[in-house]
């Protein structure tokens, strides 16, 4: 049954009951239909001319024109490509039928043409007579009884209908050559077309003579007889013009020939007259004509057309000029009307509410959207249909209600329905969904989803999760899941259990049945089903389903341990069966002798199957009861029930069409049109070729499948087919999915599936539209003709795109291997991504780029996915919203550096960039390089999960699972084989201090600072135990180590050990050491501790203690750093005296001279190499007995705070303060390779199977690293995040900045190399950093008040400005635009100095004036000098003053309310800038001295500007702020013109060219040009990607709103109503993947 009727009846549905899984019975509309469904009616020769012209001139410009409102134009013409009038069956007349009906149901606005003529048309055979009718007629005939005789011979009586019908029996049965079009059967083939025609006159003469006599004696009524006198048309007309038409939607065409031309005779105008059998004009049937046409002109005024055209030579012939006129004024006539009524329907929807445009990039997201409604609605009624056709369930539905309502009330797990396929799984989970309000609550939310309704296509979970919660949320009034989290896998599995919970402790039940979860997509590997929870909480019921011989089944074992929870589906029984089997026929209106009733049953007693049976009753449904029992042949699985259908289709249909038809419905990705399915078959030449074997085309020019082979095909598919609609758009498909497989199994052979495959990627790209497409067809020679495809643009209209393309092109190019055209029109396609991500999602994008790089061994297109991962955080926040201009730039700031080394695709991507930019009507910036983090290089994933930072780590190798514990108090557990998250491990209240893997049991423990010692169950998440008190808890230690033998568990700090059994049941030792001693390790179950005095202690919880004193001990020794060498029974002790002690488990110890007091210690797996990390050096140390030798010093860049050895002892892995993870060789000692990205100091390093796990404490992720990646995409090592000072040159060749406050050197950073240059000693701590750009100098200014210059272009020289008297320290340094000037701030006063070059040389004179500042004055903290040689700057507390050197007077101008962090003159010296840590900046005229601008920006952080520079002509100012945005400001205006998010604060900005050079927080440079177009739409805003406003006062007009004004109060301005907390919080957290705009 198609799905339409499953729409059809019964009352609406309200949201209210969509939302609580409601439906009683009913079943919800779908939404508005956003189609154009027409159906052309006319006789099959005399209108053939004029439907020809409609095809290749009316239908092009319509579908143009629906395009382009978000429409879908399709057109059914049965008569088109066909020659005769009658088919075998006799079932056209009742196919055309029920095409009108599709149409009128389908169509949103006009759904039926009509064409008449000179023809009244064919009068075909009713093929269906009522058994009381009948007889009625027979009776008539009493008198003939040859005439009887003859039709109770072609008519037999069907007493499987309901009521009793007459049927028609098929042409073949009495004249088989009928339809035989082979030439050798030719002769045969004509004489049985000759005796039908004569049979068919006979019996129509008998039928009518009857039905008149029966209408005279008042046995049946007038319309019953006019049934066997009208044509097909007249019955088209009827259905398509009066029968349930309450609004018109029809348009009427009628040709009149002139009266004298109707003399010219029949012979002359036998295409454009019906004529009977013996060639005479028919008049009863130009009788009727007239009698229609009266009927028309009486009623369809409205939609009328007449036209009157004569004929020449008895015909239309469109090359006479007068024809060709006619043609054109009726094809005129044809798409103004039709553009007409589909504008009124369109205007009609919009009157109510926006409509939903299918396409459409502009509308706005909802949080309840219709597509949303619509997909929840169809699972709810579907599972409601489903529940009509379960039957024997009776006894599992008790035993599951059962087990609900029994665990209700307490903690739970899921329950597991599973069985074999065709099972009906689906139909009992559907009746568990209906019955559950009357087991636990008349109040219950039921949420249903049926996961394998949308085959081919599996469900990802994400989506599936997203909705549940969306469902859950709005029903019970929770705020439901953010875009962001919707978006992200792990916070939506958190929000998902987490909205369980809430609903458990409101009171309200809930049930979640998910139907065939063996279905879902192995994204985020959803099999493993590491998202379902395995306890649920007070009433909350989860069911699931699935596939006992499935991977998820094998999942669903070990993840339950209860054997209660699991429900297997069995078999039917026979009775079971024939109940299922006569509900079944009774809704169709049929039944079965009883011997076929016998033969259904015994098949299905085979299998028990439902599927099975349904398929069987499928075929059983046609069966007569006069059809022999030989030829019904039920078959004895579903399988060979499927095979039969096929078989039958083939016969009747040819194999060809069948295996094309559905070969193309499997594979389309998202259903398929209709009208694109006639389509991709006319471009199939195997099809055409067999439609065409034994007879020509109607025309060789234009070859198209003819609509009617599909419609019969349609017809008998209505079973097994269904329609799918999505926003207003109905596709077809498959309506079981074991039907959709044995489809491709049989028809989509390698072969045949890559020919499919390679037509549709054609079809979606447009290749032949429009073009003659090469055909050969037998008899004939190779013909060029055309297919009449339509064009596949990209965008049908501005804002408008071809969502079919985006959704099945890239499917069908992958895998039918058209790889370079998938790299042209989609991966490398700037304008397809955006498109695509833009409609559906960058997620579809990214799956789309997951399947090429499964197939393809493509490098670029795994980049381009990685970026679009990067991306995908900002247009998350923006829920789809983000506009091409952002998306360009995000691609650009990531892929610049990658477009040399990869310039096939990334290149050509961003050059498509950078033009598409450059072209754009709005303003904007263009990156120049990369500056956003990049795809690539030896970073491949960022394991998130955690709260806070990672403060221990432990990998279980044999499990593949890395457990780690963080400050917040979580404990994680990931896989390392797939990089997800299995368990986040939540109890402890207290920073993670410690983790240790048990690895022979898979568990782990953890231990917390607050106190608590945990295990926990990896195979679960179930914690197994937990001990309170295991360690101290105010203060906490500072690290805890966990120390595991076959029976105990010890746990230990520098000062206290602890001992239990392994089940925790028993404290065996506790020793606090009060007498100062120091717990150094534990070796087996022995406990080794020294104390300040030498005495070394060796306790055993059951063997007491061993003491012993190190010899030669003539001092105490103060411990350092120790590690535990098991292997050798040894722990290594190193004090800060210097020496290394070996301390044995018997007491045996050695001392030797240790060249270093290490901060990091630690042991190789093999116990052969030391490994000791101190400052800035990590030192290896070879093992050999007692002897300890030093054989590598590797030198860092910062501190060591990690390092581990690979287990052959090769490779060696460190992290550093730096934010940087060296690799080393362990033989050489060569640096192999530099990783930077951590952007935080590396605490942790693993080295696991060729990767590195990183971690940091002040991170919350681990990261993971590939030592084999290429490294043509290793991104360019930047300098430091977070640096103390930074300066930058303009051509940002080179970056100078301080790591840390204390710092007392400067280091030289080249950016072209991503390497360090050089460092600049000095002599104190640096307090700021300028760079006079022109001339070249560093300069520096230190705490001592000395300034050191130092010449760029002379690396060995330095210049001196000694301090102050007061050697009171430099605040800020600042060089006038010219750089003839520059200005030195001290605490207590300012000085100029003048800048020059003697013999090439460059000196500093001054100071040449000073001025002090007010000790009650807040200290100066940014100024700049203008080229006249005055002072602009502002204090920490807000002020702002000028003072002119040259005369020595101050000026105060408009203070801030908060710290001036930005004061920027520009290039030419008529303004300057001046922003603060509020949201003000401010800016100034200065020649005269007036204040132009105030600027107010509110976004999500009330930080201000932190840098600023002007462009090069002073026409625009950019800001770099804490809200990590990077601002373009209009001088003349002070109008905001551009925002660019570039994820972290810029803290310096330096003009270059039309743009400007810039440093951000987390190291990055960036450089960009802006452009500005001459002219910019008055509809402009800045603000469309971000969630911000801004407000400009001038002064010109006081009170001038920006685009984004707001009236609100400032001081209190929160525009989205954001939690500030979480904002303050992110701010102090900068990230490179932070996912706030």
């Amino acid at each position: 049954m198609m799905a339409e009727s499953r729409a059809a009846a019964g009352r609406d549905v309200s949201l209210h009951d969509i939302l609580r899984g409601r439906t009683d019975g009913a079943s919800r509309n779908r939404s508005s239909s956003n189609m154009i469904r027409v159906f052309i009616s006319s006789t099959f020769t005399d209108m053939s001319i004029e439907r020809k012209a409609l095809l290749e001139k009316a239908y092009p410009e319509v579908l143009a024109f629906c395009r382009s409102l978000g429409l879908v134009f399709e057109v059914v013409d049965l008569r088109w490509g066909i020659r005769s009038v009658p088919s075998g069956d006799h079932e056209a007349c009742k196919i055309s039928l029920q095409e009108i009906q599709t149409s009128k149901r389908i169509s949103a606005g006009p759904a039926f043409i009509a064409l008449l003529g000179n023809r009244y048309g064919y009068r075909a055979l009713p093929r269906l007579v009522p058994e009381k009718q009948f007889e009625v007629l027979l009776s008539k005939l009493s008198k003939n009884p040859e005439g009887v005789k003859q039709l109770n011979q072609w008519y037999l009586n069907d007493n499987n209908a309901v009521p009793p019908t007459y049927v028609l029996q098929p042409i073949t049965d009495h004249f088989p050559h009928f339809g035989d079009l082979q030439p050798e059967s030719g002769a045969q083939r004509d004489n049985s077309l000759l005796s039908w025609r004569f049979t068919e006159t006979k019996l129509l003469q008998l039928l009518r003579s009857a039905a008149a006599d029966a209408e005279a004696a008042g046995d049946i009524t007038a319309e019953q007889k006019q049934h066997f006198f009208k044509s097909v048309t007249e019955q088209e007309f009827e259905q398509g013009l009066w029968k349930d038409s309450s609004e018109p939607s029809a348009l009427l065409f009628v040709r009149e020939i002139p009266r004298h031309q109707m003399k010219d005779g029949p012979k002359r105008l036998a295409k454009y007259m019906d004529l009977s059998a013996d060639g005479l004009l028919d008049a009863e049937a130009q009788g009727l004509l007239t009698d229609l046409r009266s009927h028309l002109y009486a009623t369809q005024q409205k939609i009328l057309n007449l036209n009157c055209v004569e004929l020449s030579k008895g015909s239309i012939d469109p090359k006479r000029k007068e024809h060709a006129r006619y043609l054109d004024i009726f094809c005129e006539q044809f798409v103004s009307q039709m553009k007409a009524r589909i504008g009124e329907v369109v205007d009609l929807k919009e009157e109510g509410r926006r409509r939903k445009i299918w396409g459409s990039i502009d509308e706005e997201k909802e949080t309840i959207s219709d597509l949303w409604v619509e997909q929840v609605g169809w699972h709810v009624s579907m599972s409601t249909e489903l529940c009509r056709v379960l039957y024997g369930r009776e006894s599992l539905l008790g035993k599951l209600c059962c087990a609900m309502w029994e665990s209700t009330n307490v903690p739970h797990g899921p329950l597991v329905v599973h069985g074999a396929a065709g099972m009906g799984k689906t139909a009992l989970l559907s009746k568990v969904a209906q019955e559950t309000r009357s087991v636990l609550d008349a109040e219950a939310v039921v949420v249903i989803r049926l996961l394998s309704a949308h085959h081919p296509n599996r469900p990802h979970i994400d989506n599936v999760l997203c909705s549940i919660c969306l469902q859950i949320c709005l029903a019970w009034g929770l705020a439901p899941p953010s875009p962001l989290t919707a978006n992200n896998h792990q916070e939506l599995l958190q929000f998902f259990w987490n909205v369980l919970t809430e609903v458990s402790q409101q009171g309200n039940t809930l049930l979640i049945i998910l139907d065939a979860v063996d279905h879902l997509s192995d994204l985020h590997h959803a099999h493993k089903l590491r998202w379902m929870p395995a306890i649920l909480p007070p009433n909350v019921h989860l069911v699931v389903s699935m596939d006992t011989n499935s991977e998820a089944f094998a999942n669903m074992r070990l993840k339950l341990n209860s054997h209660r929870s699991f429900f297997e589906v069995k078999r039917l029984s026979r009775d079971e069966g024939r109940q299922m089997m006569e509900s079944y026929l009774q809704a169709s209106q049929r039944t079965l002798t009883p011997e076929q009733s016998d033969a259904v049953l015994q098949s299905f007693e085979t299998t028990g199957c439902p599927l099975h049976l349904k398929l069987i009753l499928s075929a059983a449904k046609r069966w007569l009861s006069y059809t022999p029992l030989a030829a019904t042949n039920p078959g004895n699985n579903t399988q060979e029930v499927m095979s039969q259908l096929f078989l039958m289709l083939e016969e009747k249909h040819g194999k060809e069409l069948v295996g094309g038809a559905l070969g193309y419905i499997a594979l389309a990705r998202e259903g398929v049109l209709e009208a694109e399915l006639r389509d991709v078959m006319s471009l199939d030449d195997d099809i055409l070729s067999e439609v065409y074997k034994y007879s020509l085309p109607p025309s060789t020019t234009l070859i198209r499948l003819p609509p009617l082979l599909w419609a019969r095909l349609r017809h008998d598919l209505e079973d097994q087919l269904e329609e799918r609609w999505m926003r207003g758009v109905a596709a077809i498909s498959f309506n079981n999915w074991r039907l959709c497989e044995a489809a491709s199994a049989r028809y989509l052979t390698s072969e045949r599936r890559g020919r499919s495959l390679r037509i549709l990627a054609e079809y979606f790209l447009g290749r032949w539209s429009g073009k003659l497409k090469p055909v050969a067809l037998q008899g004939l020679s190779l013909l060029l003709s055309d297919r009449k495809v339509p064009p596949q643009p990209l965008w049908f209209a501005p804002g408008l795109v071809n969502i079919r393309k985006l959704q099945e092109l890239p499917y069908h190019l992958l895998h039918a291997g058209l790889w370079e055209e998938l790299r042209q029109e989609v991966i490398g396609n700037a304008e397809w991504l955006y498109c695509k991500s833009r409609v559906c999602g960058v997620s579809s994008v990214i799956q789309d780029l997951d399947q090429c790089s499964q197939y393809m061994d493509c490098t670029e297109t795994r980049l381009l996915r990685d970026a679009l991962l990067l991306i995908k955080a900002s247009l998350d926040f923006l829920d789809g919203h983000m506009d091409m201009s952002l998306f360009y730039t995000e691609l650009l700031a990531r892929l610049c550096s990658l477009a040399k080394p990869f310039p096939s695709v990334i290149g050509r991507l961003c050059g498509q960039c950078e033009e598409g930019l450059l072209t754009r009507p709005e303003p904007v910036l263009i990156p120049k390089c990369s500056f956003l983090q990049q795809p690539g290089g030896a970073l491949q994933y960022t394991l998130t999960g955690l709260q806070g930072g990672v403060l221990c780590v432990d990998i279980d190798v044999e499990a593949e699972l890395l457990v780690a514990g963080s400050d917040g108090g979580v404990v994680a557990v990931w896989s390392l084989a797939d990089q997800q998250l299995v368990h986040s491990l939540l109890g402890h209240t207290g920073a993670v201090l410690c983790v240790k893997v048990v690895n022979s049991s898979a568990h782990c423990l953890s231990v917390a600072a607050d106190g608590s010692l945990r295990r926990w169950s990896l195979v679960n998440g179930q914690q197994l135990l937990c001990i309170q008190e295991a360690i101290p808890v105010d203060p906490a230690p500072s690290s805890v180590l966990l120390h595991l033998s076959e029976q105990l568990i010890f746990i230990y700090t520098r000062t206290q050990v602890k001992v239990w059994q392994q089940d925790g049941a028993e404290l065996l030792l506790r020793s606090s050491n009060g007498d100062g001693s120091v717990v150094l390790g534990v070796l087996g179950e022995s406990v080794v501790s020294l104390c300040h005095s030498g005495l070394v202690r060796i306790s055993q919880p059951v063997n007491g203690t061993i003491e012993t004193r190190l010899e030669h001990f003539q001092r105490s020794v103060t411990f350092s750093k120790s590690v535990n060498l098991p292997k050798r029974g040894k722990v290594f002790l190193v004090s800060k005296e210097g020496f290394l002690y070996q301390i044995s488990l018997m007491g045996r110890h050695i001392a030797v001279k240790f060249p270093l007091v290490p901060s990091l210690l630690s042991v190789t797996e093999d116990e052969k190499v030391l490994v000791a990390g101190s400052d800035r050096t990590l030192s290896l140390f070879n093992i050999d007995g007692d002897s300890v030798d030093r054989f590598l010093e590797l030198q860092h860049d910062d501190s060591v705070l990690s390092a581990c050895v690979s287990s052959d002892c090769r490779v060696l892995a460190s992290g550093a303060a730096d934010q940087l993870i060296r690799i080393w060789s362990v033989t050489t000692g060569a640096l192999l390779d530099t990783l930077s990205g951590s952007d935080s100091p590396v605490n942790s390093v693993v080295l696991y199977h060729g990767f590195v796990l990183s971690a940091s404490k002040t991170a919350a992720g681990v990261h993971l690293w590939s030592l084999k990646y290429d490294p043509r995409h290793k991104p360019t090592a930047t300098i430091p995040a977070s640096c103390a000072h930074v300066a930058v040159t303009e051509d940002a060749d080179r970056v100078f900045y301080v790591r840390q406050q204390s710092s007392t050197s400067v280091l030289s950073w080249n950016n072209n190399t991503g390497s360090l240059s050089g460092c600049y000693a000095v002599s104190a701590e640096v307090c700021c950093l300028e760079v006079a750009q022109h001339k070249r100098l560093l300069l520096c200014g230190l705490t001592t008040g000395t300034v050191l210059i130092y010449p760029l272009s002379l690396p060995q020289e330095t210049l001196c400005i000694p301090p102050p008297e007061s050697l009171s320290r430099v605040l800020c340094i600042a060089v006038s635009s010219k750089e003839k000037h520059m200005a030195v701030a001290y605490k207590d006063s300012v000085c100029l100095f003048e800048i020059n070059n003697r013999d090439s040389f460059p000196t500093v004179e001054g100071p040449l004036k000073r001025f002090p500042l007010s000790l009650l004055q807040a200290p100066l903290s940014s100024m700049a000098l203008l080229s006249d040689r005055r002072l602009l700057y502002g204090t920490t507390c807000g002020e702002v003053k000028l003072h002119d050197f040259s005369n020595g007077s101050s000026s105060s101008l408009e203070p801030h309310r908060s710290r001036v962090t930005c004061v920027t003159a520009s290039n030419w010296g008529t303004h300057a800038l001046v922003g603060s840590e509020d949201a003000v900046q401010r800016l100034w005229a200065l020649s005269p001295l007036v204040l132009d601008h105030t600027m107010e920006y509110k976004g999500f952080f009330f930080e201000g500007v932190l840098s600023a520079a002007f462009s090069e002509s002073d026409q625009f100012v950019f800001t770099g702020s804490q809200d990590r945005t990077v601002k373009v400001w209009d001088v003349a205006t002070g109008n905001l013109l551009y925002v660019q998010y570039i994820y972290s604060p810029v803290i310096r900005m330096v003009t270059f060219r039309n743009g400007f050079v810039a440093l951000s927080q987390q190291g990055s440079v960036i450089r960009e040009l802006f452009h500005y177009p001459e002219v910019i739409s008055p509809e402009y805003n800045p603000l469309r990607n971000v969630k911000a406003q801004y407000r400009v006062s001038s002064r010109a007009k006081k009170s001038q709103d920006g685009q984004q004004s707001s009236g609100s109060d400032l001081q209190e301005f929160n525009p989205a109503g954001l939690n500030l907390n979480l904002m303050s919080m992110l701010k102090a957290k900068p990230s490179s993947t932070c996912l706030l705009l």
